[in-house]
């Protein structure tokens, strides 16, 4: 199956997810630190408000991970990697996220295997500036 995917499948996505998402950062052992977060889109990318481990993790490691989970059987996750620029908040910390690469995938066969990079049912999403 293929699938065309406009410039605004990004914000498109991130619309119909909601606010609630994980925020998948980096230890300083190496070891993944997860939170669940609210992440807004914004002009020039996704903000998401996060903890000071969370803001630590990213100060020291850049490239961090928002994941949507699936919400039915037959739905896709969204996988949107970013570059953070954590900064303090009023009330805590917040990343600055900007998108480097965005896909759709659930676990299976991809529908047509020639268009799929992973071999899952992955659907790449050009980056666009979410609005």
């Amino acid at each position: 199956m293929s699938t065309s995917v406009t410039p605004a499948s990004l914000e498109a996505a991130l619309r119909e997810r909601g606010a609630g998402a994980y925020v998948i950062t980096v230890g300083d052992a190496g070891a993944p630190h997860v939170v669940y977060a609210e992440v807004a889109p914004r002009s020039e990318g996704l903000l998401a408000e996060v903890g000071a481990r969370t803001a630590a993790n990213a100060r020291a490691r850049g490239q961090v991970t928002v994941l949507y989970p699936a919400r039915h059987d037959d739905d896709y996750s969204l996988i949107v990697d970013a570059m953070a620029a954590p900064e303090a908040s009023g009330d805590g910390s917040r990343l600055r996220l900007v998108p480097t690469r965005a896909v759709l995938h659930r676990p299976g066969p991809a529908p047509a295997p020639s268009l799929s990079a992973c071999g899952s049912d992955c659907i790449p999403i050009p980056l666009s500036s979410p609005r």
